[in-house]
C-alpha cells in the first residue's frame, strides 16, 4: 500500500511539473504581452483605456492591505481616481524570471490560463531617483471570452512595505 501511495505521489508531482508552460510557448507570451500591456502601459502610465481592454465584466479584485474591489467599473475608478492622482508617479515592473503560466482546459480545449509571479512597486518623483515601496506575488486568471483573453480575476498577496 505504501508502496502505491509513493508511485501515485511522484506520478502527481511529475504531471504537476509538466503543467506550467514553457516560457517560449504561444500561451506564456500571449499573457506575459497582456501583463505588459496592463502594467507597463496601463498602470506605469495612467492609460485606462488599457484595464477597460483587457478585464473582464466580472472582473474581481482581491488585495492584502486594501481589500476587495467587487467590479470592474470600481476597480477602474479606484486606478483613475487613486493611483493616476499621487503625489508621485507609480511604476509596476515584474521580477525577471518570476512569471509562471498554467493553461485551463476542458476536454482538451484552452479556456483560460492562471499566471503567478512577483512584482516591484517604485515611486517617481522629479529629480530623485525611484524609490522602492513595496514588493508582492500576484495571481491572475486569465479567461478567453468570445475570442478574448480578459482577465477575470486579480490576486495581489504579501506585499511588503519597503
Amino acid at each position: 500500500m505504501k508502496i502505491l501511495l509513493l508511485l501515485f505521489l511522484l506520478f502527481s508531482f511529475s504531471i504537476i511539473s509538466n503543467a506550467q508552460s514553457s516560457t517560449n510557448s504561444d500561451l506564456y507570451n500571449t499573457l506575459r504581452d497582456k501583463d505588459s500591456l496592463l502594467f507597463s502601459i496601463g498602470f506605469n502610465t495612467c492609460d485606462i483605456s488599457q484595464f477597460d481592454s483587457l478585464i473582464s465584466e466580472n472582473f474581481e479584485f482581491y488585495h492584502d492591505k486594501a481589500g476587495i474591489t467587487g467590479t470592474k467599473a470600481a476597480f477602474i475608478a479606484s486606478i483613475r481616481d487613486g493611483l493616476c492622482k499621487m503625489p508621485y508617479k507609480p511604476r509596476r515592473e515584474l521580477v525577471k524570471g518570476s512569471l509562471t503560466v498554467y493553461p485551463l482546459e476542458h476536454n482538451g480545449m484552452l479556456y483560460g490560463a492562471v499566471q503567478n509571479g512577483s512584482h516591484s512597486f517604485y515611486a517617481i518623483e522629479a529629480g530623485r531617483p525611484k524609490r522602492l515601496t513595496s514588493v508582492a506575488k500576484f495571481t491572475h486568471l486569465w479567461l478567453i471570452q468570445n475570442g478574448t483573453w480578459k482577465l477575470s480575476r486579480a490576486i495581489s498577496f504579501d506585499h511588503l512595505e519597503k
